[in-house]
């Protein structure tokens, strides 16, 4: 089969002819028609993400959407032909879905929205189970919170802010004054983080109390405001992002709470990997709803613009999210 290998960290994605998988006990092989491309996806061809254990040579491509062509010993719930969507490799020893096929573990695995494209489901995995684990998993969004999402028009921030609305939240998003219809669009009130002080926003949207949850999916600077933006007491700060050195100072003296997320994780020990499939299924169930949606680019690439659509990621010019056509 033909697949885009990272043959050196730095180096770029060259097509090559490697063996087709055969899915071992509990894996179904895919025959993929979409991968998905996110930040971490460039930072792991550049050598700048350790955490993800890749050692070349290596098939990128954490995200996918295609088709079950067989099935391994002891798989249920999947038969050939079933349309699916996941976020099953890339990292680790697991082979990611910038490839014709691949073998993955039925466990990360959800049947495709019906209401998408594979482009568009391809899309989803990473950053929706992201967003889910944060502010489902750790904060337990739910009606009556208001919700603060730092980054809400980036890829796990839209669907983030869609979330917590279908949840029955009322949500608020920073972003940049010219993405402030597009924050509304997605269901929340925009605001513009470079013109307002945080202290400001909080008095004008909380009356001061702070909000239920943010949610930090910037990171650096941005985890700091978070701290300073929540309720007392009750107040959960999450962070997709929190790896750097803060001062924890701000959140304890609110009596607050944080939590992290590290969406590799079942994928890198095999723990928990039963519930990256359920995110998956509660997601193309809001999708089918009408309830959540991805941000696409408009510029279409494949195998022979790989590295287009990663300049694009990296270069932050994509308009959206980014996926390869794998299969026509």
């Amino acid at each position: 089969m033909r697949a885009m290998v990272l043959e050196e960290f730095g180096g770029p994605l060259r097509l090559r002819e490697i063996d087709r998988p055969v899915p071992g006990p509990g894996q179904v092989l895919v025959r993929v028609h979409a991968s998905g491309v996110n930040p971490l996806d460039t930072k792991i061809r550049a050598g700048q993400a350790a955490h993800a254990r890749v050692r070349p040579p290596a098939v990128l491509g954490l995200d996918l959407a295609g088709q079950v062509v067989e099935t391994g010993p002891g798989v249920e719930g999947f038969t050939a032909g079933d349309e699916v969507y996941g976020l099953t490799g890339g990292v680790g020893d697991l082979q990611g879905s910038l490839a014709e096929y691949a073998a993955v573990d039925a466990r990360l695995l959800a049947y495709k929205p019906a209401a998408l494209s594979m482009r568009e489901a391809a899309a989803l995995p990473l950053a929706v189970i992201t967003a889910w684990e944060g502010l489902v998993d750790r904060a337990n969004v739910r009606a009556g919170q208001k919700v603060l999402v730092h980054g809400g028009t980036g890829g796990v921030g839209s669907l983030a802010v869609q979330i917590a609305a279908a949840r029955g939240a009322e949500v608020f998003a920073t972003g940049s004054a010219a993405k402030a219809s597009v924050v509304r669009d997605l269901g929340a009130v925009p605001i513009d983080y470079a013109a307002t002080p945080v202290e400001k926003y909080v008095a004008k949207h909380t009356g001061g109390e702070g909000f239920d949850i943010v949610y930090d999916t910037v990171g650096g600077s941005v985890l700091d405001a978070s701290f300073e933006a929540v309720r007392t007491y009750t107040g959960h700060v999450v962070s997709a992002l929190g790896w750097g050195t803060h001062a924890l100072a701000p959140l304890s003296f609110r009596g607050a709470t944080y939590s992290g997320v590290f969406t590799l994780l079942p994928m890198l020990t095999g723990q928990g990997r039963e519930h990256h499939g359920e995110i998956l299924r509660e997601a193309a169930a809001l999708v089918d709803r009408g309830r959540l949606r991805s941000l696409m680019a408009d510029t279409r690439y494949s195998f022979a613009t790989v590295m287009d659509a990663h300049l694009a990621v990296e270069s932050g010019t994509a308009g959206g999210k980014v996926v390869v056509d794998v299969t026509a």
